[in-house]
């Protein structure tokens, strides 16, 4: 199996457990004394954690400014705001209270304060960050492991984009990951997580390059989950349970599941995304959609890689097979598997694939034309 050349980075340090944020004024104190916490719309108030959170920060001795009206898919005009906001107040130190959403856009609020520049040019690729504002991160919800990566995504309704940016200078400082304080999350969102960090590992599966060792373990991060999940959402209160899917979740995308790669091919996520901005779907549904008609369309082109997906997965080599019981399982936790179980009309088939091909969606390995995302989008329905 070829294993490629990379190089391993990852400077974020990790707090996990339960009561683990019982530190997290001491530790940031470290970085500075003026604070901006974020955070989203207000489910963080209803159960508690902001609570927590301040006491702790306050105990702390320091200064705190908020902003708090983050969506779940998050809008670079937030991010302008709450960048802004930071700067004014000279702050020290950003404090990400919430999941995926609320982490990424911390991250890039980071950069914009501290490199003094429009946001957007960072997710266009347009410019390249020098530093950032350290950030620190309490999480909410477990599914996009951006706790412990360099990468995030925005949106932008203006320009008719959601997309991502990556740079070393955006890992967290800290993340704290109790998993107590996901016990809130509702069954659907959960469901959501779990196709989300399912997803992440199979876009490091079919990147580039084969490490033996990285695939086991890849796959066992997947079948982790694919155990523990189903009872999870059968016991939403349990707290072992979340620990779990928590930290499967984070290690499906600290960069462990690329190690020896050239990278993942995001190919999916990308498809995903569009959904997301044309529908506000939620992320993990997006995805749920997309990777059963995705694998359907690669049959041809990878049909060993999906096959090696298959024996690992479960215990077989038959590639129809194993398309649809990891169909079955997404559909098991309540996740749409195609575009007809949502809210959106199956009307929209032709808005969605000029959507994708205005955006020229593909892959970063496995490339994709119009008449490949035509295919695409006739499947996801």
């Amino acid at each position: 199996m070829a294993i490629e050349n990379f190089i391993a980075y990852n400077p974020t340090r990790l707090h996990f457990g339960k009561g683990v944020t019982e530190t997290l004024g001491e530790t940031v104190r470290q970085y500075g004394k003026r604070v901006l916490l974020v955070y989203g719309k207000g489910s963080v108030k209803k159960y508690g954690y902001y609570d927590k959170v301040l006491e702790q920060l306050v105990r702390a001795g320091l200064s705190v400014r908020e902003y708090h009206d983050i969506k779940p898919n998050p809008v670079v005009d937030d991010v302008r705001k709450a960048a802004a906001l930071g700067k004014v107040n000279n702050i020290d130190v950003i404090v990400a209270l919430g999941g995926g959403s609320v982490i990424d856009s911390a991250k890039i609020i980071g950069i914009s304060i501290a490199n003094d520049i429009d946001p957007w040019r960072f997710m266009t690729w347009q410019e390249q960050p020098q530093k950032s504002v350290p950030v620190i991160t309490v999480l909410t919800l477990a599914a996009t492991g951006t706790e412990m990566n360099a990468a995030a995504v925005l949106q932008n309704p203006e320009t008719d984009q959601k997309v991502g940016f990556v740079h070393p200078v955006m890992y967290p400082k800290d993340s704290f990951l109790d998993p107590s304080f996901t016990v809130t999350v509702p069954k659907d969102y959960t469901a959501y997580g779990i196709v989300d960090l399912i997803a992440h590992a199979f876009e490091a599966f079919f990147g580039g390059g084969e490490p033996s060792v990285v695939d086991k373990i890849t796959l066992a991060i997947v079948k982790d989950a694919m155990e523990w999940g189903p009872q999870l959402l059968n016991d939403l209160q349990n707290v072992e349970l979340r620990a779990n899917i928590m930290l499967d979740a984070t290690l499906a995308l600290n960069g462990l599941t690329s190690y020896g790669k050239t990278g993942g091919d995001w190919g999916v996520h990308a498809l995903g995304h569009e959904l997301s901005l044309l529908y506000d779907m939620p992320h993990g549904a997006t995805l749920s959609i997309v990777y059963p008609a995705w694998l359907r369309l690669q049959a041809e082109r990878i049909p060993k890689r999906i096959q090696k997906l298959g024996e690992g997965l479960f215990g077989t080599p038959d590639i129809e097979k194993t398309i649809q019981l990891l169909e079955d399982f997404f559909a098991a936790l309540g996740s749409p598997v195609h575009i007809g179980e949502t809210e959106i009309d199956t009307s929209k088939k032709e808005e969605i694939l000029n959507q994708m091909n205005k955006n020229q969606v593909s892959g970063m390995v496995h490339s994709l034309n119009n008449d490949d995302r035509k295919r695409l989008v006739e499947s996801m329905m």
